[in-house]
């Protein structure tokens, strides 16, 4: 019965986007992103024996709901001025319908909440706020542009997602600051291509679910863990760092496909000093994915005799190996047929 629950309200959950994607009128993207919500909140607190899930669905839920009030005032206060002609006012109204979608996605300045929530959400939630959840925001915010709201939305949102996940512990706050850093590049791509955003996206979910699937797999909250995983089988360890490299943009993995594509963008429209910091910043990503690979790569530690096989389940699916070979050698298989073609 709670199967079936949870389907109907991922169906509704879906339902929603679709609803705020191909709505005519700011009114209609409202009530999708309501009904999305609505529907998200159920799922985020399937245990409801854990107090963390509590307290996270009701942070994700006040902080959204906030966001959406507010949209819903500025969308009468756009009609206001639309029906009295005060067109001056326009760009102030913008930037207010900017603030919530960009609130609603989780973008800097306006992240507070989202390490917070991620903290206390199952893996598949996780992976849920981190890539559906941010594709109806992302396409309302595509909708309006303002360069200079949208400068300082992607410089913050590059730099506290970088700095964020500097001392982190948490594998799931760690996700969720490399989320926010990938929105900043997201936001910078949209600036000029509206198709680049769009790969940028898909190609971040595919990186997404292959390290969540792992993550989920052996039931890893925490770095420390990662110590009884390589203790059975290194394999899975450096598999896990692998795809952690791909997700910051190291070249020759996958993730470093759609910063190239930005790269090549903004060199190509002359946007050097965007590109400079966005690049510089990006490489503390890099930073501490490097740290943390090196530190449990090159630690010598003991195998403990006591410890049972069967704490950790060390098979991994079809589709997990499949994405995991995406993940580490998409790049050069593109490069391949490209030099074929």
């Amino acid at each position: 019965m709670k199967k079936i629950s949870n389907n109907i309200f991922i169906i509704t959950l879906m339902f929603g986007t679709l609803i705020t994607i191909s709505s005519n009128s700011w009114l209609g993207a409202w009530m999708g992103l309501e009904i999305n919500l609505l529907s998200f909140i159920p799922l985020m607190n399937d245990n409801k024996k854990n107090l963390l899930t509590s307290e996270s669905s009701l942070k994700y839920f006040l902080t959204q709901a906030f966001a959406s009030s507010i949209l819903l005032f500025a969308i009468i206060i756009l009609m206001f001025f639309f029906n009295n002609n005060l067109s001056q006012f326009y760009s102030l109204n913008e930037i207010l319908i900017l603030s919530t979608l960009m609130l609603k996605s989780g973008a800097a300045p306006f992240h507070f909440w989202f390490p917070e929530v991620m903290e206390g959400l199952s893996w598949i939630n996780g992976l849920i706020l981190m890539t559906w959840q941010k594709i109806a925001p992302l396409m309302l915010i595509s909708y309006n542009f303002c360069y200079n709201f949208f400068m300082m939305s992607i410089i913050l949102s590059m730099l506290i997602g970088s700095l964020g996940g500097l001392n982190q512990t948490s594998i799931r706050k760690l996700m969720a600051f490399s989320s926010i850093n990938h929105l900043g590049w997201m936001l910078l791509a949209m600036m000029n291509n509206e198709l680049l955003w769009m790969t940028y996206f898909l190609l971040y979910s595919l990186l997404s679910i292959s390290i969540i699937m792992m993550f989920n797999n052996f039931k890893l909250f925490y770095f420390n863990q990662i110590f009884n995983i390589s203790m059975m089988n290194p394999i899975i360890k450096f598999l896990i760092f692998l795809n952690l490299l791909s997700l910051g943009g190291l070249p020759p993995f996958l993730g470093f496909l759609p910063k190239w594509l930005v790269i090549q963008n903004l060199t190509n429209m002359n946007q050097l000093f965007i590109l400079t910091i966005s690049v510089c910043l990006t490489l503390i990503t890099l930073y501490f994915y490097l740290r943390l690979s090196y530190s449990i790569f090159m630690l010598n530690y003991q195998k403990n005799t006591w410890m049972l096989k069967n704490t950790y389940n060390m098979k991994m699916s079809l589709m997990s190996l499949i994405l995991n070979f995406i993940s580490i050698g998409g790049l050069l298989m593109i490069l391949m047929f490209y030099m074929i073609l």
